[in-house]
Formats: structure tokens, C-alpha cells, sequence
């Protein structure tokens, strides 16, 4: 499969990336703003099996030009994509009435808008059989428990849970499925940030692997779902 992974350089993404080079049967390319970062992947992919094929990335989803992007998706994908995995994202960690509109803004632009720049940009490449992984939060999952400080945070993902049912829906004759995980806590850097202190009993590199299973095999039996992916709260 030809695959495109957002937020590579670490955490979540970074794992998920590694497991996906473990065959040979896909090419992956890692999208992330850290180009050390970058380069660190490649090192740790390489050593995991030489003969993977990985394209690290350097861009910003929601600045950066995506014409430079499409086209190397049709140079070296052949113009074929079969799965989006949108993990791109950050984090503002404050009382609501500390919040200014600018962090509201960044992030929309981070969470949300992002996510719908680089979805219409890669669609015209996905036939039927494409799968869309949008990734969510418990945080905005309804009914699910809710965190002083993170007000911002939550609004934006909760946005891109309402896109991924939404764009479910209007994709259905195209017959490309589109999904949401709403990830609980993984030992991260976003999850110390968000629960400084707090040690998860997940590891990153095991909700990694979760996510690549499933952006491999999701759409055989999911599209429009937000699917809550948490052992624990937070």
C-alpha cells in the first residue's frame, strides 16, 4: 500500500510509522515540521529493515505549499495514495479564561484545518479501497470525561470527529472509508504536557502499532465511526 502519515517525528505517529516499514509491502511517506527528527526516523527504519520504503518529509500541514507534495505523490507513488493517517497536532494547556483567541486559532489551524488542507489535496489520489484516519482524542469523544486546561484542545479535535462522520458520508460512492480514533493516554510528550506527572500504562509505541493495524485493515469494517481507543482516564 502507498501510505501518507502526518506528525512523524514522534510519539504516536513516530511508532506507527516504524511498524508499517517492518514488510516490505508498503511505501510510506512521513510528513512532520522536524527535519532532525526526520532523519532520526529514517536512521531507526533502516536499522529496522534496510530495505524499506520511507520518504521523510519536511512540512508544515497547514502553511506549507501542497503542490510541491502532490507532485511527488505522482512521481514516486505513481500518483496512487490508499491510506491518509491525519496524527498531526498540538497541544495549549490553560485555564479557559487565560486563552486567547490566537490559541483557539492555532489550534484550529493545527487540529482541524490542517487536516482538511491535506485531505482535499491527497483525495484525488485515493480510488475505491482508500482509507482516511483521522486522529481524535477521548478528550472530545462525547460523553466521555472532560479536563480543566485543555477547553481549546478539545473543541478543535471535537471538530475534526464531526469532519470524519460528515466526510464519511459524502465519500460513500467513492467508496473510500473514512475513520476517526479517539486515542486515550499514550506515554508521550503531548501527554505530559497535557498531565504533567502522569504515567500512562500505554506506551507509544504500542498505540503505534494499533493505529497501523488499522489503517491497514479499518475500512473493511468501519467508515464515519469515532472509535474510542482508551484503558484508562485520563
Amino acid at each position: 500500500m502507498n501510505i501518507i502519515i502526518t506528525g512523524a517525528s514522534s510519539g504516536v505517529g513516530f511508532e506507527a510509522v516504524l511498524d508499517l516499514i517492518l514488510t516490505n509491502k508498503h511505501k510510506v511517506i512521513a510528513l512532520a515540521r522536524s527535519q532532525d527528527r526526520l532523519t532520526r526516523l529514517l536512521e531507526i527504519a533502516q536499522g529496522l529493515n534496510p530495505e524499506c520504503t520511507l520518504y521523510p518529509i519536511k512540512f508544515d500541514i497547514v502553511y506549507d505549499d501542497y503542490a510541491g507534495l502532490q507532485q511527488f505523490v505522482r512521481t514516486h507513488l505513481d500518483g496512487k495514495v490508499d491510506v491518509l493517517i491525519n496524527n498531526a497536532g498540538a497541544l495549549v494547556n490553560k485555564p479557559f479564561m487565560e486563552l486567547g483567541e490566537q490559541d483557539f486559532v492555532e489550534m484550529l489551524q493545527s487540529n482541524f484545518l490542517g487536516h482538511v488542507r491535506i485531505t482535499q489535496s491527497i483525495l484525488p489520489f485515493m480510488s475505491a479501497g482508500g482509507h482516511i484516519v483521522n486522529i481524535g482524542t477521548m478528550g472530545a469523544f462525547q460523553g466521555s470525561s472532560r479536563f480543566p486546561g485543555l477547553s481549546a484542545y478539545a473543541a478543535s479535535k471535537a471538530a475534526l470527529h464531526a469532519l470524519t462522520e460528515s466526510l464519511a458520508q459524502e465519500l460513500t460512492e467513492q467508496k473510500i472509508s473514512v475513520n476517526c480514533l479517539a486515542l486515550g493516554s499514550a506515554q508521550t510528550e503531548m501527554l505530559e504536557k497535557a498531565f504533567p506527572g502522569f504515567e500512562s500504562p500505554v506506551m507509544a509505541f504500542e498505540v503505534g502499532k494499533y493505529i497501523a493495524d488499522f489503517a491497514l485493515t479499518g475500512q473493511k469494517f468501519f467508515s464515519g465511526k469515532v472509535i474510542p481507543v482508551a484503558l484508562t482516564t485520563p
